[in-house]
């Protein structure tokens, strides 16, 4: 097997357990670790897309995505701390209250 086809299929594999996470998952800390899973999964895709066609914009499109994760991550999980102060839990369900 060659080494890009393994890495589609990784990449694939990585963004499909993370849409199954998010899918499955009522903890707010697993959603956000299946949201990075789909990130890690498109990255891989774009770096091998982009050795693959001898480009370098799936590179610069990484760092990015890496920027949009690192500041999803961070509002994220400020979210999260201030919802399991105010309610106690970290549940989505517990969130309903939120509604307006």
């Amino acid at each position: 097997m060659s080494t890009p086809l393994f890495l589609h299929a990784l990449s694939a594999f990585l963004f499909c357990m993370g849409l199954f996470v998010m899918m499955n998952r009522r903890n707010t800390i697993l959603l956000l670790m299946g949201i990075e899973l789909m990130l890690n999964g498109v990255n891989l895709s774009f770096v091998t897309f982009s050795r693959e066609l001898g480009q370098l914009d799936g590179q610069l499109q990484l760092f990015f995505i890496i920027t949009i994760a690192a500041a999803e991550s961070a509002v994220g999980l400020s979210i999260l701390v201030s919802v399991f102060r105010n309610f106690g839990s970290a549940s989505t369900d517990r969130l309903k209250n939120l509604k307006g």
